[in-house]
């Protein structure tokens, strides 16, 4: 069994503890952390039209620095999971890293990150979304905290109209 557990900044702790709780023991684990691949490269083209020439590259400080923070960050994760895993550091658009990382999957582990304090479809951002829209295995949704009360839901809608005779 294969398990892929997208690691996210803030959610990424309970990603983790499920995975850890519902991949059974001998599945294969991959730690999948995406960064934007946008950033530094912002930062390259600032360089070249904005700043001149003739200084560091402000992109190359940016490239480091968030891989530097992948690697921290995957080898706590890894650390918490307790068992042995793969590190996947990509870069890119962070959703569609993700549904293609977990293509070939058994199960994909993703997190909420929306508004957490309301039941509903605004618990997912929009990467989020894009994810359980178009994940290519069964996916496992987790709260990273406790899940708000069914009372969060909204009040049902009026019942229809009745009809005339």
């Amino acid at each position: 069994m294969a398990v892929v557990v997208w690691i996210v900044e803030g959610t990424w702790p309970a990603c983790v503890d499920a995975a850890g709780t519902h991949a059974p023991d001998g599945a294969e684990v991959v730690l999948l952390h995406v960064a934007p691949a946008d950033v530094p490269g912002a930062a390259h083209g600032a360089l070249a039209g904005l700043l001149g020439r003739g200084r560091p590259d402000p992109g190359e400080r940016l490239e480091h620095l968030a891989d530097a923070s992948a690697d921290a960050l995957l080898a706590e994760a890894a650390a918490r999971l307790g068992r042995p895993c793969t590190r996947d550091r990509r870069a890119g658009r962070a959703e569609r890293e993700v549904v293609a990382a977990a293509e070939g999957a058994d199960l994909l582990v993703v997190a909420r990150d929306g508004d957490r304090s309301h039941l509903g479809p605004r618990s997912l951002g929009p990467a989020s979304r894009f994810v359980v829209d178009h994940a290519p295995c069964p996916l496992l949704l987790v709260w990273p905290e406790s899940a708000p009360s069914t009372s969060t839901l909204p009040p049902p809608p009026p019942p229809p109209p009745p009809h005339g005779p």
